[in-house]
């Protein structure tokens, strides 16, 4: 009878198998389901999905959940802030911006004024969605495009969703340049706009990015009641004063952040 040898490639294969976290294991394969632009996801879902038992997918949710990474209201779990930093944001942007876009191009044509939709992208505000008012000069920015969150009327409703620890670490690691003599770069200053854009549920930035042109901006929130992006109008600095957007404008991009919930 012929004995089995062992190598130490079979030993060091036995010894993975049984280091092993099987729990790390299933979450994130439910972590891959968002990722791959799930907006929310059952419990039964997420087994089905991720080839695991409903117990087992339970856990992994809730676990998630208790440490702050998605949100449940009752019955479907859907991603935090936190989980899309974790794995970054691209997937569920593109899912939510094709679900935005008729929305936007209906708030463009009542405004007659460009709209668009950002999310927090490490730094920066990145624009997914964008509907374009039909001028000869346009305004803003293109789908794709970035802009500084710190003097972005998107990037302050955007960090305004972090808290205050998470903001002065922003503004203490940014690189904040003038970009016109209007930009606000004092990181005091700053955390202030920030904190009111949080409390007032709007923010403005008045030509800080580009000399004559004002932009406004309002959060997005989730069915669970969390931040998840920013929708803005931009518009010309010599047609619109910052007062006529908040008359004209804010009433009816608060409607239209809300149809994005």
């Amino acid at each position: 009878m012929m004995s089995t040898l062992r190598t130490d490639e079979d030993d060091q294969a036995g010894l993975r198998r049984t280091e092993t976290m099987g729990g790390l294991v299933k979450g994130l394969a439910i972590i891959e389901l968002f990722g791959s632009g799930q907006a929310r996801l059952s419990v039964s879902e997420a087994a089905r999905d991720a080839s695991m038992t409903r117990p087992a997918a339970r856990r992994c949710l809730l676990t998630l959940e208790q440490l702050g990474y998605v949100a449940h209201d009752g019955k479907y779990f859907t991603p935090n802030a936190r989980l899309r930093r974790l794995g970054g944001g691209l997937p569920f942007a593109a899912s939510f911006a094709e679900r935005a876009q008729p929305i936007l191009d209906d708030a463009c044509e009542r405004l007659e004024e460009s709209v668009s939709l950002a999310v927090l992208d490490g730094r920066e505000s990145l624009f997914v969605a964008r509907a374009e008012s039909v001028r000869i000069v346009s305004t803003g920015v293109r789908v794709g495009g970035r802009l500084p969150a710190y003097c972005s009327a998107t990037g302050r409703i955007l960090l305004g969703a972090l808290n205050n620890d998470e903001v002065e670490r922003y503004l203490r690691g940014a690189t904040m340049r003038a970009r016109t003599d209007k930009t606000v770069t004092d990181p005091d200053a700053l955390f202030r706009l920030v904190v009111q854009a949080r409390q007032e549920q709007v923010a403005y930035s008045d030509e800080e990015l580009e000399t004559g042109m004002r932009s406004m901006a309002v959060p997005v929130h989730s069915t669970a009641g969390e931040v998840v992006a920013a929708c803005s109008l931009s518009a010309a600095a010599s047609r619109v004063t910052l007062e006529d957007m908040r008359k004209l404008y804010l009433t009816i991009l608060r409607e239209t952040a809300y149809r994005l919930r």
